[in-house]
């Protein structure tokens, strides 16, 4: 029974340090301590406590002694770490370079610091933001005809007038250039305004706004280049385009053929180093109507005149569409969206070394610009005109639901549209929380690479469920085309969101946990840095710390993550909140998703880049984990108690998508003997979550179909004035008034049901009610 207890307590004792995560040397003093109980309680021998004592110096005497560990351990541990870590192009390095990491930093580290992101503010409009949505905003709105745009595939010139001219293509550029400044939130709320009336009035709006010169010489340009182009393209004078994807280069954009070689020329009178460029490019938006090209190339310089190099790397130049050799105008049909969108090609183009994006010592430096502006960009204009679309699949067919009858009932009494109904409400949700934290984090200084990639992939395939789900409660109403139809211009657009800026398949399987292994872990990359340091001396000194924080990080993950298994995440955080479950299952799956990463990369290794399969289900797992960080925020920011059932659904699905991915994950993984410890560790007690109950569904669906907060919620921030071209807004005032007859409509079916009335259809049984007195 004593040689029981002692085991308890050391067992006990080594969790509780591991679960912690205590330092060095707190495990140094607690194991100290650990083994003076264990020979107070068993009074072993004299051999046996030097032979404790002699085990207990040897080990941390070594670990705690850093130059002696280096020179014992870490010394060939970084040789063999050097031959097995895979290569790495330089793409991909500048991949990784930018941006920053955000909350998704926290999530990777197994121990989220929720008081960090409770504290966080979310971004609110400013007085300037909120006047220009109030006015010019809502004007642009008022004017567009989204049935008349669709038929004619032209934006009429009075829409491209006012853009121009209220600065609507200068919302990124700071005001000393004539721009607005915007905040990401600002910039977003807009393209959401717009987007909730006609996609490719957004679209025409958010382009100069997003990658492209714009941004681009925001951050590289030189000061002249600044001074010239800013407030031409604030002003709207310039109409930028971002010429960058080509026939053979799509979103590899490493495999680019188009080509500039420097030179020597006349230009402009004097002789000077030049660019010789040749291009092909298509599907680059504005295109047919820009008058400025930022243009991708790959840059050579065969002749030596800016050094030994020839193949100097991707490299962006601004090429006004006037130059001689510029051949733009033709239209590509996205969808059948009316945004001018097509091809560019450029022969034998002369420009000078100067109009390179930062002059010319910016040469070879495209790639790193491109990657760094995109890490930005994804997260704004994207994502807002998606969840402008969700939000008016789930207000119409919350109000379609409620008016329209079928078998005398109205659908949204049928459990089939009510599951429909709390599937879009909850994906909306998830959707806007996920863009409200993602643009938050931006306002404060970050750019979120991985959040980014998660918050452009998921709010597109979240709303294109969203979409999907309102057609089919809609059913022909959804799919005959006419200016009263307001969903099937968005769901013939919807795979467009999806392509663009990096095409879904691509993101959820490369760049999501491809990044996010990276960047995210607090220790992969210094580990990384450090062996390809070539000074031997200072990569061993870095390279012994991180892999030794590596090891403790690796057993405390795993001690928590089967501790947290056993309780289900009860006991892992106290935060008073009607949510406080989820931010208990939510810190269990941290812990979780950064051991099985660790795991699974011990298990796969290097070609664990290729078994895109499984670099997907983590980088699901990393991104649930983020979604759902954002509904606990985006619900505690108003803490509405009405709106407290769609914030569980949401959070309820979110779960039981992270435990399918791990249980999918765990299966696929190459060794059976591996696969069943994961599973011991990770799901001790098995699968315990469940989808969100078919009560709670009910419940959401409810929620959509009367005028309530939830309804509000959802019309926050789109285009919701009713007027002749806005049926969104029409449906909202027909289901106000179909809940104030509902009453006198039960009276007048009971009368017919009693035969007192008779009438074919509502309208005779309203007449004949009438007439009767009912």
């Amino acid at each position: 029974m004593l040689a029981l207890i002692g085991i308890i307590i050391f067992v006990v004792g080594i969790g509780a340090l591991a679960y912690h995560r205590a330092s060095l040397a707190v495990w140094s003093i607690g194991v100290a301590a650990l083994l003076a109980i264990i020979i107070a309680l068993f009074a072993p021998t004299f051999p046996a406590i030097i032979t404790l004592a002699v085990i207990y110096i040897l080990i941390f005497g070594i670990l705690n002694l850093r130059p002696l560990r280096r020179y014992l351990i870490s010394n060939s541990l970084l040789k063999i770490y050097r031959k097995m870590m895979p290569s790495m192009s330089s793409t991909e390095k500048a991949a990784l370079e930018s941006g920053g990491v955000g909350w998704e930093g926290d999530l990777f580290s197994g121990m989220p610091s929720w008081g960090k992101l409770r504290e966080m503010p979310l971004s609110q409009l400013s007085e300037e933001e909120q006047e220009f949505l109030d006015g010019p905003v809502e004007e642009v709105c008022r004017l567009i005809d989204s049935w008349e745009i669709a038929k004619t595939m032209e934006i009429p010139e009075q829409i491209w007038s006012l853009l121009k001219s209220s600065g609507f293509f200068g919302m990124i550029i700071p005001k000393s250039y004539g721009g607005k400044g915007f905040s990401a939130f600002g910039h977003a709320q807009v393209i959401l305004k717009l987007a909730s009336t006609n996609v490719a009035v957004a679209t025409v709006a958010s382009v100069p706004n997003s990658l492209g010169p714009g941004e681009l010489l925001l951050r590289y340009g030189t000061e002249e280049q600044k001074n010239h182009y800013l407030p031409r393209l604030a002003s709207g004078e310039e109409v930028p385009c971002f010429a960058l994807t080509s026939p053979v280069a799509g979103s590899d954009a490493g495999s680019l053929t188009d080509t500039g070689i420097v030179c020597r020329h006349m230009f402009e009178g004097r002789e000077q180093l030049c660019l010789r460029l040749n291009w092909n490019k298509r599907y680059i938006t504005l295109s047919p109507v820009a008058t400025l090209i930022g243009l991708a190339f790959k840059c050579y310089d065969p002749d030596g005149l800016l050094g030994d190099e020839e193949e100097l790397g991707i490299t962006c130049a601004l090429i006004p569409v006037h130059m001689t050799g510029v051949v733009t105008g033709r239209r590509h049909f996205p969808l059948h969206s009316a945004f001018p969108n097509g091809p560019t090609r450029g022969e034998n183009v002369l420009i000078p070394l100067d109009w390179v994006i930062g002059g010319p010592k910016m040469v070879g430096q495209g790639w790193r610009m491109l990657m760094e502006c995109l890490a930005a960009g994804r997260s704004i204009s994207l994502p807002s005109m998606v969840v402008s679309n969700a939000k008016r699949g789930v207000l119409a067919s919350g109000a379609y639901a409620r008016i329209r009858r079928q078998f005398n009932t109205s659908l949204s009494d049928f459990e089939g549209v009510q599951e429909a109904m709390a599937h879009m409400a909850g994906h909306a949700y998830q959707a806007e929380a996920l863009r409200v934290l993602t643009l938050s984090v931006m306002d404060q200084g970050e750019v979120p690479a991985v959040a980014s990639a998660i918050s452009k992939y998921h709010a597109t395939e979240l709303s294109r469920t969203v979409i999907n789900d309102a057609m089919d409660v809609h059913g022909g109403k959804g799919i005959c085309m006419g200016p009263n139809n307001y969903l099937a211009q968005n769901y013939i657009e919807t795979p467009i969101g999806i392509t663009v800026e990096g095409a879904n398949i691509l993101t959820r399987s490369m760049m999501i946990y491809g990044q996010g292994a990276i960047r995210c872990h607090p220790y992969l990359l210094k580990e990384i840095e450090a062996a390809s340091n070539n000074d031997t001396k200072q990569a061993t000194v870095d390279f012994d710390r991180a892999f030794f924080s590596h090891i403790g990080f690796m057993i405390s993950n795993k001690v928590r993550s089967f501790c947290l298994g056993l309780s289900n995440g009860r006991g892992s955080c106290s935060i008073k909140t009607p949510l406080k479950r989820y931010y208990q299952l939510f810190t269990r799956f941290s812990s979780v998703l950064a051991f099985i990463s660790d795991a699974t990369t011990i298990m796969v290794g290097a070609q664990l880049k290729r078994r895109e399969m499984l670099s997907s289900r983590l980088g699901d797992i990393l991104s649930m984990l983020y979604i759902g960080s954002s509904v606990l925020k985006f619900y505690e920011d108003k803490n509405e108690e009405k709106e407290l059932p769609l914030a569980r659904w949401a959070c309820k699905e979110l779960l039981y998508r992270i435990q399918t991915q791990l249980d999918g994950l765990i299966a696929n993984l190459p060794n059976v003997f591996f696969r069943f410890y994961l599973r011991i560790i990770i799901f001790p007690r098995g699968k315990m979550l469940q989808p969100p109950s078919d009560e709670l569904t009910r419940g959401v669906a409810t929620l959509l179909c009367k005028p309530g907060v939830v309804r509000e919620r959802f019309t926050d921030g789109i285009y919701y004035t009713p007027n002749t071209n806005n049926p969104v807004a029409k449906m909202e005032d027909i289901l106000l008034k179909s809940i104030a007859v509902e009453p006198i409509e039960k009276k007048v079916m009971k009368a017919k049901k009693d035969g007192l009335i008779k009438g074919k259809d509502i309208e005779e049984l309203a007449a004949a009610a009438a007439t009767a007195n009912v």
